[in-house]
């Protein structure tokens, strides 16, 4: 058998479902048979899958692992020359090994604590009413993602950045693009990075000229000089788009889950107390989360009774570990007040989502505004017809369809 014979053979990942709302069988299967998988990526590039709990949870807390870098000779995530975003020239210049990596998280961090984001529930509160009002007015049935779930969070993080939400649909084009495995082309690739960058190098410019209340202009002034204007760009770029596009997703696929079975809406209408633990439950249950995230070893490792060797690409499935009954009682069961919850849906370890505390604030207030403002809320189609995003690395619903 020749070596690209088995390549062909390998199961294709992310694997793919017919519902949006519905995990793959594949992941359970995995989980049981083959927790430590070869898989084919987009880009035709060999990889391997972790799918159990404790496995996921080990390589992602590793410390002597990151995210590739343009200099490994990793697996590519997406169909393109470059492997996209997470193989980018872009990505390479945020540092992802040692000192200079808890530094640069030391300085954002203080960006994202629980007394900041609870300093901002307010507005984010004012906000969701706005938008859900506006959303009403236009009457039903409406598209909650574009009504709602899109435009706050991009209107959160703008205002953190100090960068105008009125020009979300080019950050939304830019992020797809970016974000892109199957559905763009290395040319559009490159056209929507050097498009961003220079956007955000003229926000950056505008910020050392006249330095305002935002991260940008905290980055510039209390960093003394240190980060180059390259490292300002990639960090701004990266958090605009995490700050937007996976809570965004993240905010219509919660809705979804809380409606498909009314039963649980309506427990949360009984008892808003449920909102937080409904909020972590539907992060554990995301069916739909997109690829995961991706570890280079660097050295020989071991997991799950496997010897991974160095140059390895290990994805990470934290969605298919989150659902893995030997971490959580019932794990296939929406369980809304479960508690502890400790899912992998923001990673572990040093790399862990820097912004999960922005993401939980956002969804518990969007939560909470819906179940005030519109408690007769519903699905406008069934669940089985909701639409997912494709073709990207991160998961989502192409719209949410609702009524009242």
């Amino acid at each position: 058998m020749t070596e690209l014979s088995m390549t062909e053979r390998l199961p294709s990942f992310p694997f793919p479902t017919e519902e949006a709302l519905a995990p793959p069988a594949e992941w359970a299967e995995f989980r049981a048979k083959c927790p430590v998988a070869k898989v084919t990526l987009a880009s035709g590039d060999e990889a391997t899958l972790i799918t159990r709990y404790a496995d996921v949870k080990s390589v992602l807390s590793d410390p002597r692992f990151t995210r590739p870098t343009p200099t490994d000779k990793a697996a590519r995530v997406a169909d393109t020359e470059s492997g996209g975003v997470f193989n980018s020239e872009m990505a390479g210049v945020i540092p992802q090994h040692g000192e200079a990596h808890l530094k640069w998280r030391r300085m954002l961090g203080k960006w994202f604590t629980a007394k900041r984001m609870n300093a901002l529930r307010p507005r984010m509160e004012a906000m969701a009413v706005q938008l859900i009002d506006e959303m009403v007015a236009k009457g039903g049935p409406a598209d909650l993602k574009a009504g709602l779930a899109f435009p706050l969070p991009v209107w959160v993080i703008c205002d953190m950045l100090g960068v105008p939400d009125t020009d979300r649909e080019r950050f939304a084009h830019w992020s797809d693009v970016m974000l892109s495995m199957t559905r763009y082309t290395q040319a559009e690739f490159d056209v929507a990075q050097a498009e961003f960058g220079r956007y955000m190098g003229g926000h950056i410019a505008a910020k050392r000229a006249e330095p305002g209340e935002d991260i940008l202009s905290a980055l510039i002034t209390d960093t003394d000089g240190d980060w180059s204007d390259a490292l300002l760009v990639a960090t701004g770029i990266g958090l605009l788009i995490a700050g937007h596009e996976t809570t965004a997703n993240m905010i219509a696929k919660m809705v979804a889950m809380l409606l498909e079975d009314r039963s649980r809406w309506e427990a949360l209408l009984a008892d808003r107390s449920l909102i937080r633990t409904a909020v972590e439950e539907s992060l554990r249950m995301d069916a739909n989360a997109g690829i995961g995230m991706s570890r280079y070893l660097t050295e020989e490792f071991e997991v799950g009774g496997t010897t991974l060797p160095a140059g390895t690409t290990a994805m990470c499935s934290m969605a298919a570990a989150n659902r893995d009954d030997d971490a959580f009682e019932g794990a296939a069961d929406m369980t809304l007040d479960r508690s502890p919850n400790p899912h992998l849906a923001f990673g572990a370890g040093a790399h862990a989502c820097l912004g999960q505390p922005l993401a939980r604030t956002e969804l518990q207030v969007v939560l909470g505004v819906l179940l005030e403002k519109l408690p007769t809320l519903e699905l406008a189609v069934e669940a089985a017809d909701l639409r997912k995003v494709e073709g990207l690395a991160v998961g989502g619903l192409r719209e949410l369809p609702v009524r009242w």
